[in-house]
């Protein structure tokens, strides 16, 4: 009869190990899925340059004050002519002034804009001789020329009393009184040259308005 020792009988009561099994190529596998996913969410997010800018929610018109609630934020792609348009850290918390005309839905260009505290402008209708020049539309710039008047029909050589004014407007003949051959037109001055543009209104100078720059082509 044979008789087990103890120590004999713990190995035999004792389960063997399983040994652990690595195969190289499920790590190599695994590495080559996580780096595909890493690179995939780098190129799209290298290539998303989209950003928000304001666009308007109603048409704005040159002296219109707006603030964050009159715009609508947009998410479009513009590159390097982002700092072209009104941005929402743009806005500051008393608002801005609209200077020039800007569409439903438009993207508001900065220059369109100006601070509430820098507003020095106002709007004043003016008749001036002869027709204007098609270039001469809302939100164009033009230069008024006064020439003084000296005696009947007769005037100095004209002289720019304002540069590059605003054109808010193009006034209806209908709606306002003018001499026939003139026309009469809204723009939006510095305050500190309106008296100026008063004088020569009620001196009965001649008052023309030039394009302050050639359109585009």
């Amino acid at each position: 009869m044979v008789t087990m020792t103890s120590a004999a009988r713990d190995r035999a009561g004792t389960p063997a190990r399983r040994r652990f099994w690595f195969d190289p190529r499920f790590a190599i596998g695994v590495l080559l899925v996580a780096a595909s996913v890493a690179g995939v969410v780098a190129i799209v997010g290298a290539a998303d340059t989209s950003l928000l800018v304001y666009a308007a929610r109603d048409p704005l018109a040159p002296g219109d004050r707006i603030d964050g609630d009159d715009l609508v934020a947009t998410s479009v792609r513009l590159d390097s002519a982002a700092e072209l348009y009104l941005l929402p850290d743009d806005v500051p918390d008393d608002g801005l002034v609209v200077t020039k005309p800007v569409a439903d839905g438009e993207l508001v260009p900065a220059s369109a804009v100006g601070s509430m505290l820098g507003e020095q402008q106002t709007a004043i209708v003016l008749a001036v001789n002869g027709e204007l020049a098609a270039s001469v539309v809302p939100g164009s710039g033009v230069d008024v020329w006064s020439a003084r008047q000296i005696g009947s029909g007769l005037f100095e050589a004209p002289a720019v009393i304002v540069s590059a004014a605003t054109v808010v407007r193009l006034v209806d003949r209908e709606g306002f009184v003018v001499d026939d051959g003139s026309a009469a037109i809204e723009v939006l001055v510095p305050r500190s040259q309106i008296a100026r543009v008063l004088e020569a209104v009620a001196n009965d100078d001649a008052v023309s308005v030039v394009p302050a720059s050639l359109p585009g082509k």
